[in-house]
């Protein structure tokens, strides 16, 4: 089934940002228990390919149908719920990819980021959504919530997108950045 991809988020306010976000209708699969389990046969590649059974996905639209249904248990381990199944499936590194960002205020005048994922999904960083870093000093990596305890890794342009941002809000010995009330630091630990 074709879908409308959301419009770039440099030409979205942040209401519209907003709405598109919540506009997203995605099946309540903290509500399901199946009782079947099982291996997907499919992968997600680092660079945010999905692969089924050794071949990648070419759909879009399939993969945003799938990305609707993914969660990841406490140990890591990526699945793929139905209401009836529970489908392991191999994540490289992040279930999605954060390709695009965008710096809004709300009505307050406080700064909100907002991503754009490999889906098409739109995120706004905040408490339910948090940024975090790994890596080294010398090779960071940024994730940020998604839901259901996936993450998406910043793709390198998404990642010098919020560098630039937090030097300008913050100085390179305490790199961090603030979205809808939350504040993210940026140096990995």
């Amino acid at each position: 089934m074709p879908y409308d991809p959301t419009p770039e988020l440099a030409a979205l306010s942040l209401p519209q940002i907003a709405e598109a976000a919540a506009a997203r209708r995605l099946p309540p699969i903290d509500q399901w228990a199946p009782m079947q389990h099982g291996d997907s046969l499919m992968r997600i590649a680092a660079d945010g390919t999905w692969f089924h059974d050794g071949g990648p996905i070419t759909r879009p639209a399939m993969v945003r149908a799938f990305s609707a249904l993914l969660t990841r248990a406490d140990d890591g381990q990526h699945y793929l719920l139905t209401p009836v199944e529970k489908l392991a499936i191999a994540v490289d590194d992040a279930a999605f990819v954060a390709t695009d960002m965008a710096l809004r205020t709300d009505r307050a005048g406080q700064p909100v980021l907002a991503f754009r994922l490999n889906t098409d999904d739109v995120v706004l960083a905040g408490p339910d959504h948090p940024l975090r870093v790994a890596g080294t000093a010398d090779v960071p990596a940024f994730y940020l919530g998604v839901r259901h305890g996936t993450e998406a890794r910043l793709n390198r342009s998404t990642y010098a997108q919020l560098i630039d941002h937090a030097l300008t809000v913050s100085s390179p010995d305490a790199l961090a950045v603030t979205s809808a009330g939350q504040r993210f630091g940026l140096l990995p630990a």
